[in-house]
């Protein structure tokens, strides 16, 4: 036999050994942080997972893109997979989403997550089928907070005349606008540039978004409100979800699970350390905030929120406890 023959033979044994090639499926995830931020080690942990749950036939690409409404309207129509983003420009899509958004609506950590974990959560998330998307999971960006650069703000009445950049959300517009700040929806991408030009005096973020994104470089001031619990999502296309087989749906929703915890372990830990380290970086710090006045001087929003959103499923929020 023929020194070529032998080769050739041999190869062929090896390729059967091997068997088919598999496909590989690529998958593009974005979010609108740094890599190392909440968001990030979510979609590191979510790529890990299952690609490692799928034997690498599923490959992620994980991408940042600090404008959410584009983020989500590209999941809508399929020109990427899915994104995690906070449910800011959400409610424009899926108007329940609007009623997690309500101020002072979660005590803490625990009631926010119980809530979103449990049916009531889960309901919310079977509404975005019927709006071209679909709810994966809850994720988490944290208690938002407010900065700015002209004042400190211990009492609603610090609030008048601020200009404040919020996100494209009328329930977070309508809460400042009743407090008598002048609230300017733009894209997180417009934000720096809009302080450093005095365009807006402030904005309002969970601590790890203004840790991550060095905003103690444009804002003096920090007042820990606490004045909405913020949370996020994963978001995916249709499409990319229905490819899905059975297994490979079970891998995916184990993939969000980590996502899910190692997103909200570090929220927990930003909290823990934020404040300590914007104090470091130079802002000042008012920690003592009289919750009752500013939730007394929201009360027209309140009555508004429960004209307009969903009165029973506000009061089945506030009321929920775990169960014993």
């Amino acid at each position: 036999m023929s020194l070529f023959r032998r080769a050739a033979i041999t190869a062929a044994l090896a390729g059967l050994m091997a068997g088919p090639a598999l496909a590989q499926t690529q998958l593009t995830l974005q979010h609108p942080l740094p890599t190392n931020s909440h968001y990030g080690v979510g979609a590191a942990a979510f790529k890990e997972t299952l690609e490692r749950l799928t034997s690498n036939r599923y490959r992620v690409t994980v991408q940042r893109n600090d404008n959410e409404r584009e983020m989500v309207e590209s999941a809508q129509i399929g020109t990427i997979d899915c994104t995690m983003t906070s449910t800011g420009p959400v409610g424009n899509f899926v108007p329940a989403v609007r009623n997690v958004d309500v101020p002072f609506l979660f005590r803490d950590y625990a009631h926010a997550r119980g809530v979103l974990d449990s049916e009531i959560g889960q309901s919310i998330l079977s509404q975005f089928n019927a709006r071209g998307l679909v709810g994966v999971i809850w994720l988490e960006n944290g208690f938002r907070h407010l900065t700015n650069s002209r004042r400190e703000v211990n009492l609603p009445a610090d609030m008048r005349g601020l200009k404040v950049r919020t996100m494209e959300n009328q329930v977070h517009m309508r809460a400042f606008t009743t407090l008598g700040a002048l609230p300017t929806p733009m894209a997180f991408s417009e934000l720096v540039p809009a302080l450093q030009q005095g365009t807006v005096d402030g904005q309002e973020n969970p601590i790890p978004v203004i840790v991550a994104n060095n905003l103690n470089q444009v804002q003096r001031y920090l007042t820990l409100t606490s004045h909405v619990y913020s949370p996020a999502l994963l978001i995916c296309n249709p499409g990319t979800m229905g490819r899905l087989n059975s297994a490979d749906r079970a891998s995916f929703m184990e993939a969000a699970r980590a996502a899910q915890m190692a997103n909200r372990n570090r929220v927990s830990a930003d909290d823990a350390s934020g404040v300590e380290e914007l104090r470091r970086r130079g802002m000042i710090v008012v920690t003592t905030v009289d919750t009752a006045a500013f939730q007394a001087a929201l009360a027209p929003a309140f009555a508004e929120y429960e004209r307009t959103l969903d009165g029973a499923l506000l009061r089945r929020i506030r009321d929920w406890r775990p169960a014993q």
